[in-house]
């Protein structure tokens, strides 16, 4: 598979994204409460990670996301693992996707999406969730550009700019995957009609619009109920094909590094999200695979 087959495919029929890579991880008995979360196992235990990725092929995904989300040049110097090291370790999270998807045994074209977190991601204190780190735009895309350049030497489909918190570092992201040749998605994290930094959705999927690399626009990691008007609207002001991929509903505790409240997320809900223009669409955190495969099941796959 190649980039251009991913971007056609878009205009064939809805694609299913993967769940939860870490609550999958999480199940398996991995202890992720460290600040790299999925990416350590990138280091110590590629394996577990290849099995995550399986067990969503197996579900229904046509897409991987890969444990890149808090792989980042200064989140492995902090754990005294070096830029080569750290480079080896981004371009191995889209292998161990492609293994998973060679040994799914599964009889449809397979996907891989290298994920790029939000600078606050790096952070591990919950900032993806709020953005307005301080940063000015050059200094985000010089944070970004670098493990981007990485990630696309691994070939990956289509990167994963996902959970993004902030108009202003979805302009810099823009910039970042430029002349790389690998098209992008670009997701952002939401409450209700905004960022989670405060900026109208309109404004912030406006940065898509024009930006030939990316090629879907939408929100992930946001409450169920977020997803369907953030779907309208996106299709209204991108006119590109939206992704979405919401978590279970429930509220991510950063002090206490942990998810609080209740689950909302039905499986049946996606059709809506079909419906209203969703193209992508799947599970962020603490949507497992018995809950893609209802997806799978609801959008008749």
């Amino acid at each position: 598979m190649t980039s251009d087959s991913f971007t056609r495919s878009l205009t064939s029929g809805v694609l299913v994204l993967d769940g939860g890579l870490s609550n999958q991880l999480e199940a398996a008995g991995h202890d992720l409460s460290d600040e790299l979360w999925s990416a350590r196992l990138l280091d110590e235990e590629p394996g577990a990670i290849v099995a995550a990725h399986r067990a969503y092929f197996e579900a229904g995904a046509d897409v991987a996301i890969t444990a890149s989300y808090q792989a980042t040049f200064e989140g492995f110097a902090r754990r005294g693992i070096g830029r080569v090291r750290a480079a080896e370790l981004m371009r191995s999270s889209v292998e161990l996707a492609r293994r998973a998807s060679r040994e799914a045994g599964v009889r449809r074209p397979l996907w891989v999406a290298a994920s790029a977190g939000p600078y606050g991601a790096m952070l591990a204190d919950g900032s993806e969730y709020r953005g307005r780190y301080g940063l000015s735009e050059e200094a985000l895309y010089a944070f970004h550009r670098p493990r981007l350049e990485v990630l696309a030497g691994a070939a990956p489909d289509v990167f994963a700019l996902e959970t993004v918190p902030d108009a202003d570092e979805a302009r810099a992201l823009a910039r970042a995957v430029r002349g790389l040749g690998v098209p992008a998605w670009l997701s952002y994290s939401v409450e209700g009609a905004r960022t989670r930094a405060g900026q109208p959705l309109e404004e912030a999927f406006a940065v898509a619009a024009d930006a030939e690399e990316i090629v879907a626009v939408g929100v992930n990691c946001c409450a169920p109920r977020d997803v369907e008007a953030a779907v309208r609207l996106a299709v209204r002001v991108t006119g590109k094909p939206v992704v979405v991929y919401p978590n279970s509903g429930e509220e991510w505790d950063a002090e206490a590094r942990a998810w609080a409240g209740r689950a909302t997320f039905a499986p049946d809900q996606v059709t809506a999200w079909r419906d209203a223009g969703a193209q992508l669409v799947g599970g962020c955190c603490r949507v497992g695979p018995g809950a893609l495969a209802g997806i799978a099941g609801a959008l008749g796959r």
